[in-house]
């Protein structure tokens, strides 16, 4: 399913994916635009989208905001511990053996001066 949303100077376009419910192990998704889930994204899901990615929910699979060079894209969840998050050519894992603290809240994840920043979400 597609969603209209506005851009930052208005305009109406289509060029996201909305997913109601979760992304469950073997799920794979590849869209040429912004992708929106609103559910968990589990071990195993892989996300890959050209513009950004937005997860209502835990973050836990692989994520790839910007697949086609786009380093202005941005992944955003409310619990961000992925196997794997990639923007644009960037990539980046947790720690091995690394967990993640318990209410964390949302974070974003950006790349800034070339490299991978996550910082929590103000609201």
């Amino acid at each position: 399913m597609t969603a209209d949303v506005w851009d930052k100077e208005g305009a109406l376009t289509k060029d996201t994916l909305l997913i109601e419910g979760p992304l469950r192990g073997g799920h794979k998704v590849d869209y040429d635009g912004n992708v929106v889930v609103m559910g968990d994204v589990n071990a195993g899901a892989e996300i890959r989208a050209s513009g950004h990615i937005i997860i209502f929910g835990a973050l836990r699979g692989m994520v790839h905001g910007g697949k086609d060079g786009n380093s202005g894209a941005k992944i955003l969840a409310l619990s961000l511990f992925p196997t794997q998050l990639r923007i644009a050519d960037h990539i980046t894992c947790p720690p091995e053996g690394y967990t993640a603290p318990r209410e964390r809240g949302p974070e974003i994840a950006s790349i800034r001066g070339n490299k991978v920043i996550i910082e929590t979400l103000a609201m």
